[in-house]
């Protein structure tokens, strides 16, 4: 097979005297005579100075691109946009973070189909950008594959950017000085990488890898590390590998694949984001997967990972013991994950995980399956009066399997906020903070600044949080996101008042308000939309084309 054959997209691009003006401007950047006659592999990059976790992706790019080259093709970076959510939390700001990702999806689509890249190496560092990418990746089913630009390493105490919004909250309690909240904002974020313990951008490399569209361990080595960069460089090579097979994203996203992940999500304790992002990057590989799947997947895989936020490592730990690869072996052996999906080394999960060793016997990260954080999934979906579409609750079982209060009601992430650190907020109350849902932000902002002041109160226990926004990956305690239908459509959370009871049952997977329903039908009837002053940009586009969170908030056009 020759290289010419290998070029399905680029050689419309370059070929032929028509297109001489093309090859001119190639010849600008670089291209030399031969370059025409090899495939072009895309490295789309989500580098930029904005945030820690990206800030190193430029070098990853280049070495990226060097195992390309080395492999005899020829390789093109370039950028696309990211938002951090650690420095927009809690801002308006936050409202482009979920719409990023489809930013990110349609940027990376559109540069790749209209340069006619051949192949394609995505690079993401942060919780919105990876899905972004796997979502790009099934859309233009190219060759390709995904590099996680690697976990940060820990600060002082193993601080991390969760133990800053919980000074906060510890702050506005007298229980530290402002010279300690000082201390830890200046150390908890030593360097580039993503944030440390199980939350987003950890869990969706885990999921993307153990779905097969990464190289294995990727999702288990620090930012700074000659792993990540050996890991770049043999993503580069892996490419034409999968050229030459013609193994294409939708080759390995499969049915079988999707519920891998969900059950690597589950086993390590991850994110309610995978939720929201699982069922997204299905929908652009056509792979039907939903609320329902976590739940079936749910019953039978348990917690085994002791880790951050609501366990004591951090994914550095991990890395330490081995990475995810042999909890996924020991998956694998107890029937818990298909063997026989392919992947982007060309070989099955199977055939990749056989020469993998256990982790050392005096590890004290990952349970045995005898002994487990939780017997079941921590990601409970939840369905009652108050989310007849579904809710997801992050329940670890620490904090309890039931919980009964009074609501006390809030239309925006602010307003809680503010009723939090001024201690309005007591023991048995259920904060209800809507109107953040996919639509009504718009951007279904995350709710890392209430829940993380609520733990540094001491009130993690004491009180639940109800929303139609959804939950960093660092937030934990007795939290609920994700309501649908959201208040913004007149879903039922739009109904809640003051005092109202509300009962969230993680064992019967009931989140119900408490109250006739002659008197919520009342109320509907009375009810009328807050008015919004976001009437265009790419807000009012969200808004407008954005679906529930229980279709993964995916943007979908109208027909015409």
């Amino acid at each position: 097979m020759t290289k010419k054959s290998l070029r399905k997209y680029s050689k419309k691009i370059v070929d032929g005297v028509e297109q001489a003006p093309s090859r001119a401007m190639l010849r600008a950047v670089g291209f030399k005579e031969g370059d025409f006659k090899l495939p072009q592999i895309g490295i789309a990059s989500t580098w930029s100075n904005i945030t820690p976790c990206n800030m190193h992706l430029n070098e990853l790019a280049i070495e990226a691109s060097n195992g390309v080259e080395s492999s005899g093709a020829k390789a093109v970076i370039f950028n696309t946009i990211t938002v951090s959510d650690g420095i927009t939390m809690g801002t308006s700001g936050m409202r482009y973070s979920l719409v990023s990702r489809e930013i990110i999806a349609d940027s990376i689509e559109a540069v790749t189909a209209a340069q006619g890249f051949d192949g394609l190496v995505t690079i993401g560092g942060c919780d919105k950008n990876m899905p972004a990418c796997a979502m790009a990746m099934a859309r233009l089913n190219r060759p390709s594959v995904f590099v996680y630009g690697g976990t940060i390493k820990p600060g002082p105490k193993k601080r991390d950017i969760v133990s800053v919004f919980e000074a906060v909250g510890a702050i506005s309690s007298g229980k530290i000085s402002q010279q300690e909240l000082l201390e830890v904002e200046r150390t908890a974020i030593p360097g580039p990488g993503a944030c440390g313990g199980m939350y987003t951008a950890n869990t969706m490399a885990s999921a993307i890898e153990a779905m097969g569209l990464s190289l294995g361990n990727s999702s288990a080595q620090e930012a700074v590390s000659s792993n990540k960069l050996i890991d770049c460089h043999k993503a580069g090579e892996a490419v034409m590998n999968l050229i030459e097979k013609d193994i294409r994203p939708r080759d390995i996203m499969t049915k079988k694949a999707f519920e891998n992940a969900i059950t690597v999500v589950i086993a390590l304790g991850g994110s309610t984001n995978a939720v929201l992002h699982i069922i997204a990057m299905a929908k652009e590989a056509y792979i039907d997967i939903g609320l329902e799947d976590f739940t079936r997947i749910g019953k039978r895989v348990p917690v085994l990972a002791d880790v951050k936020p609501s366990g004591k490592f951090l994914m550095s730990d991990l890395i330490e013991i081995g990475g995810i690869q042999p909890l996924m072996k020991r998956l694998l052996g107890a029937g818990l994950l298909h063997g026989d999906c392919i992947t982007v080394t060309g070989m099955t999960l199977e055939e990749n995980l056989r020469n993998v060793e256990d982790y050392p016997s005096n590890q004290e990260i990952i349970m045995n399956f005898n002994s487990p954080i939780k017997e079941d999934s921590h990601l409970n979906v939840l369905y009652g009066n108050l989310a007849p579409e579904g809710a997801v609750a992050k329940i670890s079982g620490k904090e309890g399997l039931f919980f009964k209060g009074n609501a006390r009601c809030f239309d925006s992430e602010e307003l809680a906020l503010a009723a939090i650190l001024n201690d309005k907020i007591h023991a048995g109350d259920v904060i209800i903070i809507r109107y953040e849902g996919p639509k009504g932000g718009p951007g279904m902002r995350e709710m890392l600044s209430p829940t993380g002041a609520i733990i540094g109160k001491g009130l993690g226990s004491e009180v639940a949080l109800i929303t139609d926004g959804r939950f960093s990956g660092g937030s934990h305690g007795f939290v609920v996101g994700h309501v649908t239908p959201e208040a913004a459509v007149g879903g039922p959370l739009a109904m809640v008042e003051d005092g109202d009871q509300i009962s969230i049952d993680a064992k019967t997977k009931r989140i119900d308000l408490l109250v006739e329903q002659t008197t919520i039908d009342k109320r509907k009837e009375k009810w009328i939309r807050p008015k919004s002053d976001i009437t265009r940009g790419a807000l009012a586009k969200y808004r407008a084309t954005v679906t529930s969170a229980s279709q993964g908030a995916v943007t979908e056009a109208s027909s015409w």
